[in-house]
């Protein structure tokens, strides 16, 4: 099941930095540029139950926390890549985003008995990669794959010393792909 899980969340969200880095190499070409995001975040989606299963096996509250609660975020970015309209935001989604949070946070500190473990530390790390990173992708800024760089290095980090090896390969090869969309999109920016 594990090596199922790995295979399953690590392919789905790869691919949706490698859509990312594809669609930025599509500037000036809008329809063709539409059709990447949107793939982007649909994989992203697909890829997320098997995120959430590995975080609860491994009692990361927090991450897991942020999966359930990035969901409206990546419906977010869905609908803005399907509508274009950047202005349709609807506060209920960052709602549950944060209450999410809140709570897989309180969970992780019940848990664990407080801030106590490296691993609660990378989690930190990696929600706040994802959150800003998502967010900010989702509203079509170039600074949302600095963050996405924060939250590849972190989760990474966690699925290597969790011995998952195969997810943490899978973070380092989207890291690159999250460097070239960076580089690519400040490129044509320019």
């Amino acid at each position: 099941m594990s090596l199922f899980l790995q295979f399953w969340g690590g392919i789905f969200y790869l691919l949706n930095k490698i859509f990312f880095s594809l669609m930025e190499r599509k500037d000036g070409f809008p329809r063709e540029e539409k059709v990447w995001r949107v793939w982007s975040w649909v994989v992203y989606i697909i890829g997320l139950p098997a995120w959430f299963i590995i975080f609860v096996i491994e009692r990361n509250w927090i991450a897991a926390s942020l999966e359930l609660g990035g969901l409206p975020s990546m419906i977010l970015g869905l609908s803005i890549a399907l509508s274009g309209d950047v202005r349709k935001s609807p506060r209920w989604l960052n709602v549950v985003a944060v209450i999410c949070l809140i709570l897989g946070t309180a969970y992780s500190l019940y848990d664990f008995g407080g801030f106590t473990t490296l691993n609660q530390g990378l989690e930190v790390a990696l929600i706040v990669g994802y959150l800003f990173g998502t967010y900010l992708l989702a509203k079509k800024r170039a600074s949302g794959y600095l963050w996405f760089m924060v939250m590849n290095v972190a989760c990474g980090w966690l699925m290597l010393i969790q011995h998952y090896p195969w997810l943490a390969l899978q973070q380092a090869v989207s890291l690159a792909f999250i460097v070239d969309a960076f580089v690519i999109e400040r490129r044509n920016r320019k």
